[in-house]
């Protein structure tokens, strides 16, 4: 238990510092009242939360509700939380991609990047869903064989495993649309799969210090060792564990 305090109380102190250095020239509230608990606490509360693998706003206010209320006496009641935590979107993107900094994740050499399906709802009931119309999209997913409606995540890490980017687009959306967004601030080689492939696309990513690489179709003549091939097969699993 003590152990994990220290852990709660470091997440907190490091998100903190980030938080105040990214909005002390900003201001976030033009108008309405302070909430009682921090916007460092309700980041750093959803952190602690998912590295324990809780993921939903409602679990992880049910979670700190139980365990840690003496922690934060000001948590307030679910809903209040849950729209807390939904304003603060871009600071935690900014967060996210300082921590990536400090750990030198845009200074290697070597990203890979793939997506994960984001299902709104059961396709049976997908024709009467009322989330999000004319945003989500109707898309098929070959790894699961299945059809989908929803959205897509888009991701880039380092092999160290740290996202350096990541976007949301329709389900139906090309997968290379969404590249151009999540491989800011990178270079070297870019390891991705078929939906990727794009003799074009690596061109013009070769322009800017990126090296696309992806599988290539049956019928395409492939110039890499077989060496190669398996080493970036075995690299590309690697983001699995970070989806």
């Amino acid at each position: 238990m003590y152990i994990f305090e220290e852990f709660i109380i470091a997440v907190y102190c490091l998100v903190d510092d980030i938080f105040k250095a990214l909005t002390s020239s900003l201001v976030l509230r033009a108008r309405g009242f302070n909430s009682g608990l921090s916007d460092a606490e309700v980041i750093a509360m959803e952190i602690i939360a998912e590295y324990q693998g809780i993921d939903s706003d409602q679990a992880i206010w049910n979670y700190f509700n139980r365990h840690w209320r003496t922690w934060f006496p000001h948590l307030p009641g679910r809903s209040s939380f849950i729209r807390h935590s939904a304003n603060l979107w871009q600071y935690k993107q900014l967060i996210q991609k300082e921590l990536a900094t400090q750990l030198g994740a845009f200074k290697e050499d070597v990203h890979l990047i793939d997506s994960l399906p984001m299902r709104l709802c059961c396709i049976t009931y997908a024709a009467r869903c009322q989330s999000f119309q004319g945003i989500a999209s109707y898309e098929y997913c070959a790894a699961k064989d299945e059809h989908f409606y929803g959205f897509r995540s888009h991701f880039n890490v380092s092999l160290r495993g740290v996202i350096t980017g990541f976007s949301i687009t329709p389900a139906n959306a090309d997968e290379r649309t969404a590249l151009w967004e999540i491989t800011q601030g990178i270079k070297g080689l870019l390891i991705g799969d078929k939906g990727y492939l794009s003799l074009d696309l690596k061109r013009d990513r070769v322009a800017k210090r990126i090296q696309l690489v992806t599988p290539l179709r049956s019928n395409m003549k492939d110039n890499r060792s077989k060496e190669q091939i398996q080493l970036e097969q075995r690299l590309r699993r690697l983001i699995g564990t970070v989806k």
